[in-house]
């Protein structure tokens, strides 16, 4: 979607950051033993920690390296919704353990082996869907939103 590199920095922003207040506010309903209006106040407290470390982490490693990958899989010459869903699904693969191991490192009591690994298992599933089905295409909305191309009459008979 993305054109520019001005566009890839803001729909990584946006991204970035509707996708890691998701899983905070999951990990804090994971935490205390269920999701209330509280768990969204109390997410709001890692996000200034975890956002710039999703955005870095996404645009200079993880959004150079997921295409190569997905690429492998799919075709360019595969249906966008395919090349989308494929892409998406490899940024989820390398950012859930990435981000994981982090948020144990960070905010767990315990930052054991077996703690990471039980958060990568429990956010996983959760990271997948929420990117798949709800993150991925509202931030995809939002971006055309802030981007629409203007269109000439001309253009659009041509199409």
């Amino acid at each position: 979607m993305p054109k520019t590199k001005f566009q890839n920095v803001v729909f990584t922003a946006i991204m970035a950051t509707v996708m890691v207040y998701g899983m905070i506010v999951y990990n804090v309903a994971l935490e205390t033993g269920g999701l209330t209006g509280q768990s969204f106040a109390d997410a709001l407290h890692e996000m200034p920690i975890m956002v710039p470390i999703a955005f870095v982490l996404e645009l200079f490693v993880v959004g150079k390296l997921a295409p190569k990958l997905a690429f492998r899989i799919v075709t360019p010459h595969s249906r966008p919704l395919v090349i989308t869903l494929a892409i998406s699904t490899c940024i989820c693969i390398m950012m859930c353990p990435t981000m994981s191991l982090i948020a144990t490192i960070l905010f767990k009591s315990d930052p054991s082996f077996p703690v990471f690994v039980q958060t990568w298992v429990l956010n996983f599933p959760m990271a997948l869907l929420y990117q798949l089905c709800y993150c991925g295409p509202f931030v995809r909305f939002i971006f055309r939103l802030l981007f629409r191309e203007r269109v000439s009459k001309a253009q659009m008979q041509e199409n």
